[in-house]
């Protein structure tokens, strides 16, 4: 999270009053090595889709 926020990955907005927000969770994975020894191991955050509105963000210009 340090290293997102250093970078400047996302930039905090306040959430308006009639919405609520959208859950999270971290998936990690591991990426191997043709031999099948570790190579690094990757993590991302991603939204959980089940609580997201389909086409909302499509519908309005983002800014």
């Amino acid at each position: 999270m340090r290293a997102l926020q250093k970078n400047a990955t996302w930039e905090l907005m306040p959430l308006p009053h009639e919405k609520k927000t959208v859950g999270c969770r971290w998936i990690y994975t591991l990426k191997l090595k043709a031999n099948g020894s570790i190579e690094r191991y990757k993590a991302k955050l991603a939204a959980k889709g089940y609580t997201q509105i389909y086409g909302w963000a499509t519908r309005r210009p983002l800014p």
